[in-house]
Parts: C-alpha cells; sequence; structure tokens
C-alpha cells in the first residue's frame, strides 16, 4: 500500500513543477529581451510525464521534465517605437498565450486534487485494514 502514496507522492510533485512552469510563462508573458539584456523573445516551457520505475522496481511513478518550446514562433506586434521593433517595427514577444496557461493550471490543479484524494483513500484503507487486524 505504501507504493501507491509513492505513486500519488510523484504525482503530486510533478503537478507542482507544473504549475510553477505555467506560472512562470504567465510572468514572462511579455518579456521581449534575454538575461543578457539582448532583444530575444522569452520562449514558453512545457513539463512532460513519463513513467518511471520505483526505486527497487516495486512499482511505477510519474516522471517530469521541463522542456522548451521551440517549435512555436514568438507573437509579432507592430509597435514601431518599442526599443526592440526591428527593422519593420515589429516586436517579437513570447510564445505565451494566458488563456492556454489558465486551462493547464486548471487541470495541473484538478490532478494535483485527484492524488491528493488518492492518498487520502489509501490512509483510509490501511486504517481500516488495521481495524480488522487489531
Amino acid at each position: 500500500m505504501f507504493h501507491s502514496i509513492d505513486v500519488s507522492t510523484s504525482g503530486l510533485v510533478a503537478q507542482r513543477h507544473r504549475m510553477d512552469t505555467i506560472a512562470a510563462n504567465i510572468a514572462n508573458i511579455n518579456t521581449t529581451r534575454n538575461e543578457r539584456g539582448e532583444p530575444s523573445p522569452f520562449q514558453r516551457r512545457l513539463v512532460t510525464f513519463q513513467a518511471k520505475e520505483l526505486a527497487g522496481g516495486e512499482g511505477l511513478a510519474v516522471a517530469h521534465k521541463v522542456e522548451i518550446d521551440t517549435q512555436s514562433p514568438p507573437r509579432k506586434i507592430h509597435q514601431p517605437g518599442h526599443p526592440d521593433a526591428d527593422a519593420d517595427g515589429n516586436v517579437a514577444y513570447p510564445n505565451v498565450n494566458q488563456v492556454t496557461e489558465f486551462v493547464n493550471a486548471l487541470e495541473a490543479g484538478r490532478a494535483y486534487e485527484a492524488n491528493i484524494a488518492a492518498i487520502e483513500m489509501t490512509k483510509q484503507l490501511m486504517q481500516q485494514t488495521l481495524k480488522l487486524i487489531a
């Protein structure tokens, strides 16, 4: 039964990292410069999940990895007076869509809640088992 708690805990950690990544995407929605101060829009981060074996090979858990979205082009907005505008007056903004990030945050929150519910059910099963044994 402890393995099911390990699986749910790994899911909680993965969803927390997903929420942190979503928050960073939203925080950088208008970032047009990199950490060196050069004109280069922030690139959206994504969290991917996959199954991994638990220590000792006694079940599966959730592994997560943060990746940079290099496939989506930056949003181009015509702002000739902006300091980061190109020769045509267009500014490259991050490829972050606030609505998409909000939906992803809701989904991550629901998955987090589901993992907590699974842990609570496991705890209840353990308590009932102990009552039957005693």
